[in-house]
């Protein structure tokens, strides 16, 4: 794939052209507000396989599919609780998706297999427009996991995408550049299948903010109960090229990420110094893959303490640790 592929000016006639490609069957990395998306129409299932082949992605590791209005999870599910609708209504759009009893729309290829599907609407202009043009040349969703090779660093630029995927995607395939995601960290995957939500993986909506929308208790995990399969759930994912360490002190020649006010040992290299939680978890991908760009073998993280997005930070890391402890 060559650079000319990028869309570095998103005017309405790129994004116009970007749903026809998806309309075509072929892919377009997109942004959203959490990372960048590599999408596809979710009703084609022949590029809904090319994800999973440019990922090189487990074909039973369901997807998301993107939307563009809440009336469009009626589409996706046939099973609605009251409190998933209240959540749609509290943080859409925005960096949650909700888990729901699929419909006859959402085939195999886009659950793993399973009866459920996970949707969101991105709160993202960029997003939202090639969703609102999607639908208008007929596509109901837009399946699209992170736009990174399977288990790596998700990109949080189209620079980063482009190196993640450039080799494997087509000269007809679309790079929508966006700027720098928001967040940083992957959406909140709830299962709202139940009587009550559970967290599936953490993010930027935190279990405070789902209780109060709610007006619910949070379900733990019963071990008698089957598991459902979600983006990022693996034990080893989240993880550079260099070996991740967490909480120890660093010494010279390794990489450094930590809140400001932790100092630098001498012959560390810095890789960022957020000033709070939110820019920690906005900076932290593109942090780790500027270690590997420096060639660093170790990168030490001292991880953020408490709630809220801190959560979704430790558990990253936690992941991207563990794929460093098996490689």
């Amino acid at each position: 794939m060559s650079p000319s592929q990028f869309l570095s000016q998103c005017t309405a006639s790129a994004i116009s052209d970007a749903a026809q490609v998806l309309a075509n069957g072929g892919l377009v990395a997109f942004p959203t507000e959490t990372v960048y998306g590599l999408g596809a129409d979710a009703n084609n299932a022949d590029a809904v396989a090319r994800i999973y082949e440019v990922k090189g992605r487990p074909s039973d590791h369901p997807l998301i599919v993107h939307i563009a209005s809440m009336q469009q999870m009626g589409q996706w599910s046939d099973e609605i609780p009251e409190f998933a609708i209240d959540l749609a209504r509290d943080f859409w759009p925005g960096p949650m998706t909700l888990i729901l009893k699929r419909s006859d729309l959402a085939k195999d290829f886009i659950t793993g297999g399973q009866n459920t599907v996970g949707v969101r609407i991105p709160n993202h202009v960029v997003a939202l427009a090639l969703l609102e043009a999607a639908e208008k040349v007929g596509i109901q969703g837009i399946a699209a996991p992170s736009a990174n090779r399977f288990g790596q660093l998700s990109p949080t630029t189209a620079a980063a995408v482009q190196v993640e995927l450039g080799a494997f995607m087509k000269d007809a395939d679309l790079v929508i550049d966006g700027g720098t995601s928001a967040v940083g960290v992957e959406s909140t995957i709830i299962d709202c299948t139940g009587d009550i939500p559970r967290v599936l993986r953490p993010g930027a909506i935190t279990d405070e903010m789902i209780v109060e929308s709610t007006g619910l208790q949070l379900r733990t995990h019963n071990a008698r109960e089957e598991e459902i399969r979600v983006s990022g759930s693996l034990e080893n994912h989240y993880a550079p090229i260099a070996t991740v360490i967490l909480d120890q002190q660093p010494v010279a020649g390794q990489g450094f990420i930590a809140l400001a006010n932790i100092s630098t040992p001498e012959g560390v290299s810095r890789l960022a110094a957020p000033a709070d939680n939110d820019e920690f978890a906005h900076l932290l991908y593109a942090a780790l893959r500027d270690g590997d760009i420096k060639g660093l073998s170790h990168i030490v993280v001292t991880q953020p303490v408490g709630s809220g997005i801190a959560v979704a930070i430790r558990d990253r890391l936690m992941r991207a640790a563990n794929s460093s402890e098996t490689a």
